[in-house]
């Protein structure tokens, strides 16, 4: 039995396919301005790919910002229930779940059994996404890759007042300016990060074990400050971004031995 989960993304897409409930393939691609089109072109990659079809596919549940516009998959549900499910199937001890993705970042608290019992979500503002990331990176002339390196060189952060994307460039300009090493100032950034989340995960209750998923989870300076900040260890799986996705396949999964 082939299952497909869909997260598309305000910026990327991924899809995972499980076979009898084992994952055997995954793509990523960007977003792009059409979900629907997101989807197809996922679809074709994986009839491209060799082996399974998209018509070996049993059920499909889609997710994400475009979960609804996907015009694919035989029912959508929502980023929370998919990335608590995903981390479960990674950990089933996990109890609580930090994403942050490309536009928006959310604290998920999970049941035993892999459910959302509870939640906080900013969307309204790229503060600590992935987006804001790559403006710091850009504004530094260093590639997103780069940041989380160079945080851990610094042994503390120049702080940060503004986590407003449009003013922190500003002020990082300003700081390089000043002559503030690099490292420091991303040091610096990944504590803002960190002190914003933390305040998110202490609305919503700390239980570890806690799990990072989400693009910005491969930043090990982010990873360090919510450490630190959070006083408990942060389990990081081995491909954060495909997270919502598996947690979609594993819905879609149950839902076929159902019907």
């Amino acid at each position: 039995m082939y299952t497909a989960g869909i997260d598309i993304g305000s910026v990327s897409t991924e899809m995972v396919i499980l076979e009898n409930a084992e994952p055997c393939r995954r793509f990523i691609i960007q977003t792009g301005i059409s979900s629907r089109t997101a989807a197809e072109r996922l679809f074709s990659l994986l009839d491209e790919d060799g082996g399974v079809k998209q018509r070996d596919i049993t059920h499909t549940v889609t997710t994400g910002y475009g979960r609804n516009a996907a015009g694919v998959g035989d029912r959508s549900v929502t980023e929370l229930s998919c990335h608590a499910r995903g981390a479960w199937a990674v950990n089933h001890a996990v109890r609580t779940v930090i994403d942050i993705g490309g536009q928006d970042s959310k604290v998920i608290s999970v049941s035993p059994d892999g459910r959302s019992l509870d939640f906080i979500m900013n969307d309204k503002c790229a503060a600590g996404t992935g987006r804001f990331l790559e403006i710091i990176a850009k504004t530094l002339e260093l590639e997103v890759a780069e940041l989380g390196p160079l945080a851990l060189q610094a042994d503390r952060g120049v702080k940060i007042s503004s986590m407003c994307a449009v003013f922190a460039e500003s002020e990082v300009v300003s700081l390089r300016a000043e002559g503030h090493p690099r490292e420091k100032i991303i040091r610096g950034i990944a504590d803002s990060i960190a002190s914003r989340i933390s305040g998110m995960v202490h609305r919503v209750g700390l239980e570890p074990p806690v799990m990072l998923t989400g693009g910005v989870a491969k930043n090990s300076g982010v990873v360090l400050a919510l450490r630190e900040v959070l006083g408990v260890d942060i389990l990081v799986p081995p491909d954060p971004e495909f997270i919502g996705a598996l947690g979609a396949a594993h819905i879609a999964a149950e839902e076929a031995l159902k019907s």
